[in-house]
């Protein structure tokens, strides 16, 4: 009885519709019997071992065959689908020139090894996505010191007889059909070069002449066939090529024009129906796979996660980091499957490389009901809604980048007169000097508008730009911090470019250079970072530390020390900007976003400190039974900073005194761990290429300056329980291990928890905490009239009140400020004022770190923004509600200290 009777039917169409597959079952009737016996991987184990006593090529060319039939069959009975087709088709490309590419060699220098030549796979063959009839694609590179030649043969010579072999071997015909075909028409200006061409000589061609087209295409690229360590070497040294770093919305322009320039050519096969094109036509293969590509070759340069080679894989990786909507990646795969699957159903019928449906009616219903419809008209009803569907989606993307679809804006005037009246026409309060300013802008006032791309960019995105800045809530404060912005970055090309793709983008820059003068200064240092903003993703909240960690891990292949310093520091800035837009754009509670800016410190802390870990014990080895643990206090051990935050840490050290390291360099305990914080501090603190990061404040470890850097756990437990002072016990109410093993985190929490829990006497902890309020009173002054954590009932007063309560009722012990008050108020010691005041002056605090950094009042136009941020209506609502939240702090604190909090002065 067959395994699969469905394949009975199958072959019954086969024969009837396919004159391609009929005449290969006729040729090996045993390997469709086979087939329905046994089943699709024991017909493709008897197809590998086809032709193993014959020549090589006449080998490749009945395995091509048999697996052909075997592919189709298994295909056309619903055993396998087209995403395994491909793949298998495009492992047997890569086997069969490698075996083609050993026999040449062989037959050319007998004991000679396979070294230097390489085939680069492009295309549908590079992205292991091969169909039936397709041609593959390869670059030949060849490496003259180590390719095989006969005596006084040259090197370069020898290339082009190895290719050409290799070319007929897969592409000449005999009774069996051929291997493949191959076309060569992608290899660097392939009108003037060799078939095969020096490694070095195609490296140059890509680093300094290649076109777009060109870098799009080596998306799907790889070394599949010859000497793998050459084309491993020619795909690393590649890579920055591929994947750019900087976002290029110009290269999205050179797909659409490389779409309307097919759709033009193909006109006659753009309309769903008989000749319709669905490789090239309107919602067809190709636009899935630009559609992808494009995205690929914004996102890919900062995303390792989306440099996959097939098109399904690279859908799949889009969705997963949130660059486009899962509906609609699932929505394109489908499709594309969809597609390419009829488009293999053209190609069975007589071998053909087609991707037309026939235009003959008669010819039209024989392709429908090979793959098992009633008629042509079937088929076409069934594409329908799937052409449909990949050209609005495809479409959608082309308007997106290019801003204004097709539209162009009309450039503004160069006449000074004509131009200040355009700009008094659109709402400017002083068109005249902005006139004026715009011009200079014009005239080379600016270095980065002095080259033709950048003035071209700047000029074709001016007129959307102004009426943004028109529009500004401090149209004057939003220009000059443009005019800095231009100023100061070396190259504006890509930011203009990107303005113009995402025009909602201009809103969001307009309100960063209005109200956050903060981010406004990072933008100017770093013009890529607006790069980070083109997704809906980036509004949303960062997620866990493990996850933010992952993302700070990422690497290049051969990045060193540095290079992994500088690429932590670059994605950390990246997300403390976006977290700053988040709050600037009202999209998140500023409390939540408190929390997200630790969470980037923790995670950019453990990247950080994995790095200089590996680093030194490279030199100095490890400690055995010891490791580091990283302890945090004040705002990061409370899991709540603001954009401006030092990082308050304590570095400790597990295992005992006077061990030695085992390294080349060895180092006792000691020496040793205090030798690593300081690389660690270094790493998290020193200026790179890529800027700063944090600025670290150890000055809460054990005996303040004057102690150790790192000290062991027992050192620790000694000096907290023997000499701290109340206030470093108070410090401690927030302590939180951030780096370290959990068995290490266990037993530090466990002496943190003994330290807090000893009994104290009421009467001596409150005299310290006023003594240590009124060192900070004097010694400490606000920033401005509105520094909430310095003026009398601020957060330093809270949260002294909280610690105190903590500490002399043994009750509320989290680093988390907010449970802690929960915490207090549930066993009836606090008031739950404490917690509204606690929010509301946290928001506060976290807003003006952005729009006002020296905490005086804010602009007018910035006002509302921060009153909406602390969730209250007006300016005059938030400062009342401010006074009101201070007013209970101040009543908290009398009540426990039976005294004023002592007062500061601005």
């Amino acid at each position: 009885m067959p395994v699969h009777p469905e394949l009975v039917e199958a072959r019954q169409r086969a024969a009837r519709h396919a004159p391609f597959l009929a005449a290969a079952m006729e040729r090996a009737p045993d390997l469709a019997d086979r087939l329905q016996e046994e089943g699709l991987d024991a017909a493709l184990d008897h197809v590998r071992n086809l032709g193993s006593e014959g020549p090589v090529a006449e080998a490749l060319r009945r395995r091509k065959s048999g697996l052909a039939l075997v592919l189709a069959l298994a295909d056309l009975a619903g055993l396998v689908g087209v995403d395994r087709v491909t793949r298998i088709l495009s492992d047997f490309a890569d086997q069969a020139l490698d075996a083609a590419l050993a026999d040449i060699i062989a037959r050319r220098t007998p004991g000679a090894e396979l070294r230097g030549f390489a085939v680069i796979a492009l295309g549908k063959h590079g992205g292991q996505e091969l169909n039936y009839s397709s041609d593959i694609d390869p670059i030949f590179i060849y490496d003259p010191m180590t390719l095989p030649c006969r005596p006084r043969e040259d090197a370069a010579d020898a290339a082009q007889r190895i290719a050409r072999q290799l070319i007929d071997t897969m592409s000449q015909r005999d009774g069996n059909g051929y291997v493949f075909r191959m076309d060569l028409r992608l290899r660097p200006a392939a009108e003037v070069t060799p078939l095969a061409i020096p490694v070095d000589a195609a490296l140059s061609h890509y680093e300094s002449q290649a076109l777009t087209w060109e870098q799009a295409a080596f998306i799907r690229s790889r070394a599949a066939a010859g000497d793998r360590v050459l084309g491993d070497y020619f795909m690393e040294a590649l890579r920055p090529f591929i994947w750019r770093r900087s976002l290029d919305f110009g290269t999205i322009d050179e797909i659409a024009a490389l779409t309307r320039q097919i759709r033009d050519h193909y006109n006659k096969g753009q309309t769903l129906g008989p000749g319709f094109d669905l490789k090239r036509g309107r919602g067809g293969i190709r636009e899935v796979e630009f559609f992808t590509q494009a995205h690929q070759l914004i996102h890919g340069g900062r995303n390792p996660a989306l440099r996959v080679r097939s098109t399904l894989d690279a859908l799949g990786a889009l969705e997963d980091q949130g660059i486009i909507p899962g509906h609609e990646a699932r929505l394109l795969a489908g499709h594309y499957r969809t597609l390419r699957t009829f488009e293999h159903r053209l190609q069975m019928v007589d071998d053909q490389q087609t991707h037309s449906l026939p235009v003959d009616a008669p010819a039209l219903d024989n392709v429908a009901r090979l793959h098992g419809m009633a008629d042509g008209a079937a088929m076409i009803a069934a594409l329908q809604p799937v052409t449909r569907d990949v050209a609005t989606v495809y479409d959608a993307l082309i308007a997106s980048q290019r801003g204004q679809g097709d539209e162009a804006a009309v450039p503004l005037s160069n006449d000074p007169e004509l131009l200040a009246e355009a700009l008094d026409r659109a709402g400017f309060d002083q068109p005249d000097k902005l006139a004026e300013r715009v011009q200079g802008w014009r005239g080379g006032a600016v270095r980065a508008l002095r080259t033709a791309a950048g003035r071209k960019a700047f000029e074709e995105v001016l007129p959307a730009l102004l009426a943004a800045f028109a529009d500004a809530p401090d149209q004057a404060a939003a220009l000059n911090r443009f005019d800095d912005l231009l100023r100061q970055l070396p190259s504006t090309v890509n930011v203009f470019r990107l303005l113009q793709a995402r025009p909602a983008l201009m809103q969001t820059l307009v309100d960063i250079l209005s109200h956050a003068p903060v981010l406004a200064e990072s933008l100017a240092r770093r013009g890529d970072l607006l790069d980070g903003l083109i997704d809906a993703s980036a509004y949303d909240l960062v997620g866990s530390v493990e996850q933010i960690a992952e993302r700070l891990a990422r690497e290049e292949p051969g990045d060193d020390y540095q290079q992994r310093l500088d690429a932590v520091r670059v994605r950390v800035g990246e997300m403390r900007f976006a977290l700053g837009v988040q709050l600037i754009e009202g999209r998140h509670d500023p409390v939540a976003i408190a929390g997200g800016y630790a969470r980037v410190a923790e995670a950019a802390i453990c990247r950080l400190a994995d790095c200089a870990i590996s680093e030194f014990i490279a030199v100095h080895g490890r400690m055995p039974d010891s490791e580091p643990v990283i302890l945090a206090l004040g705002r990061l051990g409370g899991g709540a900073l603001t954009h401006a935050s030092d990082l308050d840490l304590i570095f400790l050290f597990s295992g005992e005194i006077g061990l030695e390291s085992d390294g080349r360099r060895p180092l006792g305990s000691t020496q040793y761990y205090n030798r690593l914080a300081q690389r660690i501090i270094a790493a998290l603190s020193v200026p790179t290429a890529a800027g700063a990061l944090y600025e670290v404040d150890t000055r809460l470890r054990p005996n303040g300056a004057q102690g150790l850097l790192a000290v062991s756990f027992a050192s620790f437990a000694e000096y907290q329980r023997d000499q701290a002072w109340t206030w470093e016990h108070m410090a401690l109410c927030r302590a939180r291990v951030v780096y370290g093993s959990p068995e290490s985190r266990a037993r530090l929490e466990a002496i943190i928890g003994d330290v807090l829990n000893t009994p104290r006497d009421t009467a001596d902890v409150r005299a310290a905490a006023l003594k240590m309020r009124e060192d900070i009173a004097a010694h400490k002054k606000p920033l401005g009239p509105l520094d909430v954590k310095l003026l009398p009932g601020g957060l330093v007063d809270l949260e002294f009140i909280v610690h105190t309560l903590q500490l002399t009722h043994g009750v509320g012990f989290h680093p988390d400020l907010r449970q802690a008050i929960d915490a207090l108020v549930t066993a009836g010691l606090a008031d739950a004022a404490l917690a509204e005041a606690n929010d509301l002056m946290t928001r506060l605090l976290v807003a003006l770190r952005l729009v006002a950094p020296d905490c005086s009042e804010p602009p007018p136009a910035s006002q509302a923004l921060v009153a909406r941020a602390c969730g209250r209506g007006s300016w005059p609502e938030l400062l009342t509600a401010v006074d009101c939240a201070r007013a209970s702090v101040q009543t908290a604190w009398q009540h426990l200290f039976g005294a004023s909090a002592p007062a500061t002065s601005a």
